[in-house]
């Protein structure tokens, strides 16, 4: 039966970018910002070992209401992890709160069974809507990899350059984050656009640069 305050998350599916703010939201509630590199640990399956992950989950906030333990692929945990994990799920660590972040998997998978019965079931897209939308927050919260991987499935998939550009334009002229960030960003969009129809640039490399620049110049939105 789930806690009405978990303290084990398990995040179910592909769509990194709204894991990430979910993540971003539990950090918030749990963490102070000053402390945050002291109380935060994230691991990867495929690296793991159980005598390091025992450790992380001994070891006491500082500062801190509790840590934050995050398994990364953890559909790629070695089998004495995953039955520790079964067992541990059933009683963890007050002060400890683990997220299982899992990507590819399958409802009939026995660990997923076990561990779902006692944590905060998180469940994200498997393929998640491309749009200009999508990439407009992929840019407000300085994901450049994933934002220019959107911007290349939405060229790929025959969006045109102005209609990318628009959709961007329409999102943040309706916006209500800081005014003088939001001409920074529709400065930079003009720019852009006078580029492609100069001729100046081909539209993907000025679509790719202006991407580049509004995810160094943008801030997460709170």
């Amino acid at each position: 039966m789930v806690k009405k305050e978990s303290s084990v998350y398990l995040f179910i599916g592909q769509d990194s970018l709204s894991k990430d703010i979910r993540l971003k939201k539990l950090k918030e509630e749990v963490l102070s910002p000053h402390t945050q590199y002291f109380n935060l640990d994230v691991l990867y399956a495929r690296e793991l070992n159980l005598k390091d992950l025992q450790e992380r989950l001994l070891s006491l906030p500082l500062r801190a209401k509790k840590r934050i333990v995050v398994i990364k692929d953890s559909q790629n945990l070695k089998e004495d992890i995953k039955e520790f994990i079964i067992k541990y799920v059933k009683n963890p660590q007050s002060k400890i709160l683990l997220v299982l972040d899992i990507n590819k998997y399958s409802y009939q998978d026995e660990f997923i069974k076990q561990i779902s019965r006692y944590s905060e079931v998180c469940r994200f897209k498997e393929d998640p809507h491309l749009d200009t939308f999508a990439l407009s927050r992929a840019i407000d919260f300085k994901k450049s990899s994933y934002a220019l991987w959107v911007l290349n499935q939405l060229l790929r998939n025959g969006e045109k350059p102005e209609r990318i550009l628009g959709g961007l334009r329409y999102s943040w002229e309706n916006s209500s984050a800081d005014t003088f960030q939001i001409r920074k960003k529709l400065t930079l969009l003009l720019g852009c656009d006078i580029d492609i129809k100069t001729g100046r640039l081909k539209s993907d490399f000025a679509l790719e640069r202006l991407v580049v620049n509004l995810c160094c110049l943008a801030k997460p939105s709170g």
